[in-house]
């Protein structure tokens, strides 16, 4: 499976804002971004003036590194989005915010997506008591997340879902502590309203409107 394997700092100081890819370093003094570091590479104190298309470039660039997805995938993702009812760039962030590792993110499993992503991989969680490993997978509504009994003794994940236990949770999941049940549940599909990322959705689909 292709992924990202460089720094993922340096991400961040591309796109001139915090993208929150490595978790507590993103709220430390550590981050490049509070440290005021520019753009990486030899010519990256350069300031140039963005083109409209480049302009569209970054927006779209930003909402990859997001949600940690490749070119090929995010082009699927737009296309999948186009052919969907509805506007066509709140239908791209939905399939976006549905990802399986998204979603384990948001119920507070892991204090980044790419982590998030690690735990679905390693098997961790159940959707609707059925195993599903791929961090790609789309929910749907209804669909009910669990974690694994066997995961639920991990001092790892029980330090995470107690550091992230008063992270707002999206109105459009629901989560059960009680008991350490550890359980999500998709109450609605999310909608752009719903999504608190600062991504100019209008620009990415000029951009795939060329």
């Amino acid at each position: 499976m292709a992924r990202y394997t460089g720094a993922v700092c340096k991400l961040c100081r591309r796109e001139h804002q915090k993208l929150f890819l490595k978790g507590d370093k993103c709220y430390s003094e550590k981050c490049p971004i509070s440290q005021n570091r520019g753009v990486p590479g030899q010519h990256g104190a350069r300031r140039h003036k963005l083109t409209e298309y480049g302009i569209q470039l970054r927006e779209k660039q930003k909402a990859k590194r997001f949600y940690g997805v490749l070119e090929k995938q995010f082009e699927h993702y737009y296309e999948m989005a186009s052919k969907k009812a509805g506007v066509t760039g709140d239908n791209l962030m939905q399939i976006l915010e549905t990802r399986l590792d998204n979603v384990v993110y948001r119920l507070g499993f892991a204090v980044s997506r790419a982590e998030a992503r690690q735990l679905v991989r390693h098997g961790h969680f159940t959707v609707n008591g059925a195993k599903v490993d791929i961090p790609s997978y789309l929910v749907k509504e209804g669909d009910v997340i669990t974690l694994k009994d066997r995961s639920r003794d991990s001092a790892k994940i029980k330090a995470v879902l107690e550091a992230t236990e008063s992270k707002p949770l999206p109105k459009w999941l629901d989560f059960d502590r009680a008991n350490n049940n550890y359980v999500g549940k998709v109450t609605a599909l999310p909608t752009i309203e719903d999504i608190d990322l600062p991504v100019e959705v209008h620009l990415i689909v000029e951009f795939y409107s060329k």
